[in-house]
């Protein structure tokens, strides 16, 4: 019997094919350093620089051990569309919660096309700023480990990211996304670590799968402000997804508003439509496991849930809200939505 390849080189050659005229750039040429202490933000700028400048794919490595950034953005455009970056190591944060917690994102990736991450571990360190907010005192607003922006073409492949200082992975603005492999992983006195986001704007065509959730705030969240803004979020699916003690593990959220500052009282005007969820299986720490607080202006719409069956405490069936959405659910996920503490009048949801 032929023994099966495995995924992540059949997806590096369907990725890069002209494997002859690829150039391969490794970190530790530029200077980067592998204890964790040194910094080797302008390593990875530099192996980035080149790769982006290549008229030819591009591999960038990153080998075992620890490499220490500060924010960093790597940015587009760039003159190929087959950039792929391997990580053997770990990337860390600054111990100093400070340094990089006063920025939108840790790691950025802006306006990029065609760009692959296989593997590595993100450690935000995120404990400090955690204890930080929790004392109650004047803290930085926290860094997104992983962000995509204004991109398309991405693959994130055995990627996992722990102790995010806010949300784990975001994707904003961004067509044809895949996430496959990704675990997530934080304390559950963590604040607002998202696992997965798709915020704000023009969101179409992610799909994320066989993924693990452990001990976040929020699971796989789709969120827009509450703002009459206009945009979109649609043809998204999430399917084979563990949650493990995960507060929130579903939520569409419309009326995001941080703070409640500049947006009480305002609508979404972002559309959400045509998301899927399947094989979405574990335990919520929360009893409300699904929440679809939707627009009125915007209700969600084409929602779908295949096999989800998430649990609360002692095997209990989980409960949601469901707000402005229209909602299908397959038999295996009906009990759930058959708990909803509220349903909102006009409320189209259909069981079959």
């Amino acid at each position: 019997m032929t023994s099966t390849p495995p995924l992540l080189p059949l997806l590096f050659l369907f990725i890069s094919p002209s494997l002859s005229a690829l150039t391969k750039l490794n970190v530790l040429s530029y200077g980067a350093k592998p204890d964790g202490s040194a910094d080797s933000t302008k390593a990875f700028l530099a192996a980035w620089a080149q790769a982006c400048a290549s008229t030819t794919p591009a591999s960038i490595y990153v080998p075992r051990g620890s490499f220490l950034l500060r924010n960093v953005k790597f940015q587009g455009q760039c003159s190929n569309r087959a950039i792929s970056i391997r990580i053997d190591g770990t990337l860390v944060a600054p111990v100093d919660y400070r340094v990089i917690g006063n920025a939108d994102s840790w790691v950025a990736f802006q306006d990029v096309d065609g760009v692959s991450i296989f593997g590595g571990k993100f450690d935000a360190r995120g404990a400090g700023l955690w204890a930080c907010k929790n004392s109650g005192n004047s803290c930085p607003g926290g860094a997104t480990t992983l962000s995509f922006s204004k991109s398309k073409n991405i693959f994130v492949i055995g990627l996992t990211s722990i102790n995010s200082q806010m949300f784990h992975i975001v994707i904003n603005g961004c067509q044809n996304v895949k996430m496959q492999g990704v675990t997530v992983t934080a304390s559950g006195n963590s604040p607002n670590t998202d696992g997965k986001d798709q915020n704000e704007a023009g969101v179409q065509n992610v799909t994320v799968k066989t993924a693990t959730f452990i001990g976040t705030q929020n699971g796989v969240r789709i969120k827009s402000w509450a703002r009459p803004s206009n945009g979109f979020a649609r043809n998204i699916v999430f399917q084979h997804v563990t949650m493990k003690n995960v507060q929130n593990p579903i939520v569409i959220d419309q009326n995001y508003c941080p703070g409640n500052k500049n947006c009480p009282d305002q609508v979404s005007g972002v559309e959400v439509s045509d998301v899927t969820y399947q094989d979405i299986h574990g335990t919520s720490a929360t009893q409300v496991a699904v929440n679809f607080d939707c627009s009125s202006k915007h209700p969600c719409s084409g929602i779908r849930l295949e096999g989800v069956t998430l649990t609360y405490k002692n095997d209990v069936a989980a409960a949601s809200l469901v707000y402005n959405a229209k909602v299908v659910a397959l038999p295996e996920s009906v009990a759930l939505l058959a708990h909803s503490a509220r349903l909102e009048p006009g409320l189209a949801m259909s069981m079959i």
